[in-house]
């Protein structure tokens, strides 16, 4: 994985995730970690995608480490399958598909 498909499916800014995280709904939809913070996995999944925008904004394939590639095989997988549910979520952006997506920094709305 060379970021590519993860820079094509991320099409939020750090900003824009920073400011949609801030918001109550992107924390109503997703699975709980287990940790007991209450946070969702995919808000923190918002959070790890945020940290990997800003530590290489040119989007260089050689600047991402282990870890960075670990979660960006993560948001793809997680992008592509839900993708199939972006017209419901296009359509309902009260869905827990466009919640969800937009904490994994991909925004239906966005063509």
């Amino acid at each position: 994985m060379n970021g590519r498909e993860f820079n094509e499916l991320v099409n939020m800014s750090p900003s824009e995730l920073e400011d949609w995280l801030k918001q109550e709904q992107s924390e109503s939809s997703g699975w709980s970690k287990d940790d007991g913070s209450g946070e969702t996995i995919g808000h923190e999944s918002g959070r790890k995608i945020i940290n990997i925008l800003k530590k290489n904004p040119s989007k260089d394939p050689d600047k991402y480490d282990e870890e960075d590639l670990q979660h960006m095989r993560k948001v793809v997988s997680y992008c592509k399958r839900h993708l199939a549910q972006e017209e419901k979520a296009k359509q309902d952006t009260d869905s827990k598909s466009y919640k969800s997506l937009k904490n994994w920094g991909h925004d239906p709305l966005k063509t």
